[in-house]
């Protein structure tokens, strides 16, 4: 019997929607169909009575459900435990999005090694798919991402990060400081995009223009999109982290743009329910007391 048809069959029960299971797994709704339909198959019972998009366990699926937990936490238990074993003593594992390891991390990790000078830390850089699947698997401690939503794990806010648009020294609007987005509506622009849904809402106020952006350029890359912009290849909108050293050096000059005030990238510290309590506490003292504004607990 496949585990991951029990998880599926767990988790559908818990949130009453195959939708939100979906969205919960990091997976297809298909999928999670599908898996309902082999688990079916290998009871040779229904599970779930579907009526429109209400559904409910059926005497059969409320029988087996018990044993369908306690086999998902057994795994589980088991799982750690073999993983435990291999573990490296007084090793703390940390894993994060590329753009918090590179903007974030080189000033929260000292801060660490100062209060726990006994401690090795272990970095692990993914997508927040990926780092929600480590963390459930128990590969890593703890993990800064984008957004999470799962009853395992325990959330808290830690960095707001706001966006604004910036401009390469000597652009026309580089002395004004503030613009609207009419004025910026022939410029060539320089588009990053992660992927959140902050830089969606930041898609929405350019549909408020008669034409589209003059989008010359669409990259995944922060350091990518600040170089372009260096290299007067157009104009950029940057989270305020990733340009800290440019701006100071007068590389890079911010324009505040009304119509994306209070648009930013927000990032979570998560970890599993009741764990690593004592480190999660140090990093959001480290956020509430750090002088950059962008950090919030």
């Amino acid at each position: 019997m496949n585990i991951e048809n029990i998880e599926a069959f767990v988790y559908i029960n818990h949130y009453g929607s195959f939708n939100k299971a979906a969205d919960v797994l990091f997976i297809s709704q298909p999928t999670v169909t599908a898996r309902i339909q082999s688990l079916e198959r290998e009871l040779d019972s229904r599970l779930f009575d579907r009526l429109g998009k209400v559904i409910h366990l059926t005497d059969k699926g409320r029988q087996f459900l018990p044993y369908a937990q306690q086999i998902l936490q057994t795994y589980q238990k088991g799982k750690h435990q073999l993983q435990s074993k291999g573990r490296i003593p007084n090793e703390l594992r940390i894993g994060s999005t590329v753009s918090v390891a590179n903007y974030l991390l080189p000033r929260l990790l000292p801060h660490l090694k100062e209060c726990y000078p006994h401690m090795n830390f272990k970095l692990t850089t993914a997508s927040t798919e990926h780092l929600i699947e480590k963390l459930k698997s128990k590969d890593i401690d703890l993990a800064f991402i984008r957004k999470v939503v799962n009853p395992a794990f325990q959330a808290y806010p830690f960095c707001e990060d706001p966006i604004s648009l910036y401009v390469h020294e000597g652009h026309r609007l580089a002395g004004a400081g503030r613009a609207s987005i009419q004025d910026i509506r022939n410029e060539p622009l320089v588009f990053f995009e992660c992927g959140s849904l902050d830089w969606l809402r930041l898609h929405r106020v350019f549909e408020s223009l008669e034409q589209p952006p003059n989008i010359l350029y669409q990259v995944d890359n922060l350091e990518t999109a600040k170089k372009l912009v260096m290299k007067k290849a157009g104009i950029c909108f940057l989270p305020a982290l990733s340009t800290e050293e440019e701006v100071a050096a007068g590389k890079l000059i911010p324009v505040q743009i009304a119509e994306t005030a209070g648009i930013s990238l927000r990032t979570s510290l998560i970890t599993l329910n009741g764990e690593n309590a004592e480190f999660i506490a140090t990093l959001l003292e480290e956020g509430a007391v750090s002088p950059k504004n962008q950090l919030i607990v």
